[in-house]
């Protein structure tokens, strides 16, 4: 089973570097929306203080679905998909090795640029700190419960707009605890209940939705 998760991760990641645009663009789509916020709200210290937590996560969520059409996409249509359907290998492991590896490819990268977040509306070390903690914890929730709206959607018309309105309200969660934590952190408060709040809801997603995404993908190609 390991052999066949280094499998699909290794060709995942590769075939996403021949294709370099679809990852820049959910990174370029982070970067540019929350450089806008300071430039529509104004420079005030305080306002950008307030509004950096939603205004991360909300990012964080459009851009991590950006790319969440294409997960199963390409396999789907060039009949890829279906020979792993018909694996021996349990597909479960080649699901989580697809959400894997879509998440090292949207969701790291926003970890990484944390900091950026940070300068821009003048967050301290210790705010700076939690954003990335909890965006570590929150984004791979985000790759694992987008690759169910994904499987149910695949083949559809208009896949996109049905993953939106599939997946948006499982997000709810991650962003209420997400931009609790950064807000807490913000003005010297406890950040460590939601933070252990991501923490359980991201155990819980990791063990249930690789199976809830395997049964997604049985009745999608049926």
């Amino acid at each position: 089973m390991f052999s066949i998760f280094k499998t699909i991760l290794i060709r995942d990641l590769t075939l996403a570097m021949r294709r370099k645009t679809d990852i820049l663009s959910a990174l370029f789509f982070f970067i540019i929306v929350i450089s806008l916020f300071p430039l529509g709200v104004g420079a005030e210290k305080a306002m950008l203080q307030k509004i950096a937590p939603g205004v991360v996560w909300v990012a964080a969520l459009l851009a991590s679905m950006l790319a969440l059409e294409r997960l199963f996409s390409s396999d789907y249509e060039d009949g890829t998909l279906e020979q792993m359907l018909i694996s021996a290998q349990p597909l479960t492991v080649i699901v989580f090795a697809k959400m894997l590896a879509h998440w090292l490819l949207t969701g790291l990268p926003l970890v990484l640029i944390a900091p950026l977040v940070g300068l821009q509306y003048h967050l301290s070390d210790t705010a700076v700190g939690v954003m990335m903690l909890a965006l570590l914890l929150g984004t791979p929730i985000l790759s694992l419960l987008g690759a169910i709206g994904a499987a149910l959607t695949l083949g559809l018309r208009g896949g996109g707009v049905l993953i939106s309105l599939l997946i948006l309200p499982l997000y709810i969660p991650v962003l209420i605890y997400g931009a609790g934590a950064i807000s807490a952190s913000t003005m010297q408060g406890e950040s460590q209940a939601y933070l252990m709040l991501l923490g359980a809801f991201f155990i819980v997603s990791l063990i249930f939705t690789p199976w809830a995404t395997a049964a997604a993908l049985r009745i999608s190609s049926e």
